[in-house]
C-alpha cells in the first residue's frame, strides 16, 4: 500500500492550503484515514482523521479551522486548511489504519510565515 501525498507549501498566515492524500495497492479495508504533523523539536501529534463510519477526531489546535474529507471511491482523504497560522508550519503525513496494520506517507512540508 502506498500514500501519495499533495498540497504542501508556503503560505503567509491568515492563509489557505488543501492536502490530499491517495491511497494505491492491496488495500483489504480501511478503517480510518488521516493527518498527523511535526514541527521541528516537536513529537508528532494527530491533526485529524476520519474513520470508514464518517466518525471525525481534530486535535483542538485545529478545530474550526481546519477540516477534513474523504472519498471513499477514490481512498482519497482531504485536510483543508483555512485561518493558518505559523504554529501550523510542520511536515504533515498521512496515515492509513486497516485494522491489524497502518500506513504512512513521505509527508509534505507545510510552511506559514507571519
Amino acid at each position: 500500500v502506498q500514500l501519495q501525498e499533495s498540497g504542501g507549501g508556503l503560505v503567509q498566515a491568515g492563509g489557505s492550503l488543501r492536502l490530499s492524500c491517495t491511497a494505491s495497492g492491496s488495500i483489504v479495508s480501511i478503517v480510518a484515514m488521516g493527518w498527523y504533523r511535526q514541527a521541528p523539536g516537536k513529537q508528532r501529534e494527530l491533526v485529524a482523521h476520519i474513520t470508514s463510519g464518517g466518525s471525525i477526531h481534530y486535535a483542538d489546535s485545529v478545530k474550526g479551522r481546519f477540516t477534513i474529507s474523504r472519498d471513499n471511491g477514490k481512498d482519497t482523504v482531504y485536510l483543508q486548511m483555512n485561518s493558518l497560522k505559523p504554529e501550523d508550519t510542520a511536515v504533515y503525513s498521512c496515515h492509513l489504519e486497516g485494522g491489524l496494520v497502518q500506513y504512512w506517507g513521505q509527508g509534505t512540508q507545510v510552511t506559514v510565515s507571519s
